[in-house]
């Protein structure tokens, strides 16, 4: 487990940016409470095998004596790298996106089994959208009762999903809950 270099710390902070936009702030100073410390440290990002983690930093001290190869998982995964070196973020960073999000959409119940699946939203199965959504922001999807329930990147924006008929896309899936029923052992 190392901490990211210059490119890989890029490529991380302009994918969350694009979800939390100036809320990124408020993921890189977030105090940690956890550890045996009595004052609380931070978070930080560390890469171990192609994966990114969000881990405290009293959390990285102590696994400094675990050997990388017995090492599995520390900290929230919260994407990966592909081999082309882009990044990826995967479901486990809902929660880190979702407390943090720029732009939400909600989506009626009738139409949450359908995102939950893995289908892009329509704009039929909108309940609500955010009024300054513009076309490739990341978005994050909430149920009606405000349970995050994946992102993805917006299709059109706000002005354009009112002139929209039912069955056009508003937001292109990346991610959605289900996936640690579809893809349970690769996460």
């Amino acid at each position: 487990m190392r901490p990211l270099d210059e490119a890989e710390t890029t490529a991380v902070f302009e994918k969350l940016y694009k979800f939390t936009g100036n809320n990124l702030k408020n993921v890189v100073e977030n105090p940690s409470h956890e550890g045996p410390d009595p004052n609380p440290g931070r978070y930080c990002f560390r890469l171990h095998k192609n994966k990114v983690y969000y881990v405290s930093e009293s959390l990285v001290k102590r696994a400094t004596n675990i050997a990388r190869a017995n090492l599995v998982s520390l900290g929230v995964c919260i994407g990966k790298f592909t081999h082309s070196s882009k990044f990826h973020l995967t479901i486990q960073a809902l929660s880190l996106v979702s407390a943090n999000a720029r732009h939400k959409v909600w989506l009626k119940p009738t139409s949450e089994m359908s995102f939950l699946y893995g289908n892009h939203v329509l704009k039929g199965g909108l309940g609500r959208i955010t009024d300054t959504i513009a076309p490739g922001d990341g978005v994050v999807v909430f149920s009606m009762s405000d349970i995050p329930l994946g992102f993805g990147v917006a299709a059109k924006s706000t002005q354009d999903c009112r002139k929209l008929d039912p069955n056009g896309i508003v937001v292109l899936h990346q991610a959605d809950i289900g996936e640690y029923l579809r893809m349970e052992d690769e996460l």
